[in-house]
């Protein structure tokens, strides 16, 4: 089994640099999907409030029967819940489904600068509570982009751990990377393939070809050379392992600037613009 490594957060807390998410995992297939997750060797486990499979989460670890110290669980608050008591609420809500008394990392999800009179501070302040009292290791949050970060920054007494967006060859989001680097903030991707898009582009395909490795493998380890927090998802259990087969290889400066240079911009994006994304479930 390889060696996953770990990335030191501005807390002094170590992360494992990869994960497992549970993004669309069904609620009813996720307990199964960690599970397997555990025995290929993962010990990163990231979900959401909004996935609605944070019960799943905590049944998988439990029936694998590992220690509840030796896994990292991340979650998030939902978009219906910034405001202060509502917050205190979800995340209590997000421990009793989970099963455990704390979470490793606890995420703002979403900004939403267009909501809640554009005050997502006094929900940050509020996740500075969590941490004070031990229930949430570290905090930071998801989607933010500079000027949000430098408002939580700004307002707070704990500097956001991580930040959570959206990066992949197609868009690197380089700059909000190293904004965020500037901070002592580290870079998790989501959506690292680009939810299959980059899966067909010639200069990935050459590039594994030349290393042996599939396109999925080159663009995970591409993630790993940057210094970034990754946590690919699937049911497969064959593209489980694959995902964690990553660390027996490595790529060139030259491959990696050129899956820099594949870098698209806002073009390239495949989910919410942070700036405006307002999605608010019922």
């Amino acid at each position: 089994m390889h060696q996953v490594p770990n990335i030191k957060l501005n807390d002094g807390r170590e992360i494992p640099q990869l994960g497992f998410g549970v993004f669309q995992i069904d609620p009813d297939d996720t307990a199964d999907a960690v599970r397997t997750a555990l025995e290929v060797g993962y010990r990163h486990i990231d979900t959401a409030e909004m996935y609605e499979n944070e019960r799943g989460v905590g049944e998988g670890i439990r029936d694998f029967g590992i220690d509840r110290a030796d896994v990292w669980i991340t979650s998030k608050l939902n978009n219906n819940a910034h405001a202060p008591d509502d917050a205190r609420r979800a995340f209590e809500e997000t421990l009793s489904e989970l099963g455990f008394d704390y979470v490793d990392l606890f995420l703002i999800h979403w900004p939403l600068p267009t909501l809640y009179d554009g005050d997502f501070v006094s929900t940050w302040k509020t996740l500075e509570e969590f941490k004070a009292d031990g229930r949430a290791k570290s905090i930071g949050v998801s989607n933010f982009l500079p000027d949000h970060l430098q408002r939580v920054i700004d307002a707070g007494d704990v500097v956001p751990a991580v930040n959570q967006i959206e990066v992949h060859p197609y868009m690197t989001n380089r700059e909000l990377r190293e904004f965020g680097e500037s901070h002592g903030i580290k870079t998790e991707s989501y959506s690292p393939i680009a939810q299959g898009e980059v899966l067909g582009d010639p200069v990935l395909n050459q590039i594994a070809e030349d290393t042996g490795k599939s396109v999925a493998q080159v663009v995970l380890r591409w993630h790993i050379q940057r210094g970034l927090i990754i946590f690919p998802k699937s049911n497969t259990r064959e593209r489980v392992v694959e995902n964690f087969e990553i660390f027996d290889f490595e790529l060139s400066d030259e491959q990696l600037d050129q899956i820099d240079g594949l870098d698209r911009g806002d073009e390239g994006r495949t989910g919410g613009d942070p700036a405006t994304f307002d999605l608010v479930p019922a």
